[in-house]
C-alpha cells in the first residue's frame, strides 16, 4: 500500500482575493464536523441542503461549488460545480444536484468527469478530508462559461466576478 502521509493542504479560500462574506447554513453539513452518510459517495451520494442569506448588493447570480483541498493531488478535487443559479434563489434542498435545475443553471463536470454532485470519497486510510461547500455571489447573470468548462476555468472566472462567498465545510475519513 502507498503511504499517503503528507501535510494538510491550506484552506484555499483565504488565499484568494478578498471578497465580502455572507451567511450559509445547512441541515446536512455542520461546519468542521463529519459529513452525514448522505454526502458520502458510497453511502448516499446526495448533494446537501444549503440556505444562504445577506448576499452582497449587486449579486446577479450564484455559483455553488464543493472542493476537497486534501485530495492527494497538487490541485485538490472538485466534487461539485453548479453555475448561473438565479439571484433570487436562497435555498436548495438535499438532492438538488440530481433534480431539475432552474432555467439557465447548469453543472460543470466534477473531477470524476460527471456533471453533478459526487459525495466524499477519500482514499481508504487517508487523513481526514475537508469538503468546502461554497455559495459564490456573482456580479453578473452569467459567469460567462459553459458546461464544457473545467472547474479550474470556473474558478478563474469566479476570481473576477465574485462579490462574496458563504462557506460551510464538512469532513470525512474512511
Amino acid at each position: 500500500m502507498v503511504d499517503l502521509t503528507r501535510p494538510q493542504s491550506p484552506d484555499p479560500y483565504p488565499l484568494l482575493p478578498a471578497v465580502a462574506s455572507f451567511d450559509v447554513t445547512s441541515d446536512d453539513v455542520t461546519d468542521a464536523q463529519p459529513l452525514k452518510d448522505d454526502q458520502v459517495a458510497s453511502r448516499g451520494n446526495t448533494s446537501p441542503h444549503l440556505t444562504w442569506s445577506n448576499p452582497p448588493e449587486g449579486t446577479s447570480s450564484f455559483t455553488i461549488t464543493c472542493f476537497d483541498p486534501d485530495a492527494p493531488t497538487p490541485s485538490g478535487f472538485w466534487h461539485w460545480v453548479l453555475v448561473d443559479l438565479p439571484a433570487d434563489l436562497r435555498e436548495i434542498p438535499a438532492g438538488f444536484a440530481a433534480g431539475d435545475l432552474p432555467e439557465g443553471a447548469f453543472h460543470v463536470r466534477n473531477d470524476a468527469g460527471e456533471a453533478g454532485f459526487l459525495g466524499a470519497a477519500p482514499p481508504e486510510g487517508d487523513q481526514p478530508h475537508r469538503y468546502f461547500f461554497v455559495v459564490h455571489a456573482v456580479g453578473a447573470e452569467s459567469l460567462g462559461v459553459d458546461a464544457a468548462a473545467t472547474p479550474a476555468a470556473v474558478s478563474f472566472a469566479l476570481a473576477f466576478q465574485t462579490l462574496g462567498r458563504a462557506i460551510v465545510h464538512g469532513t470525512f475519513q474512511h
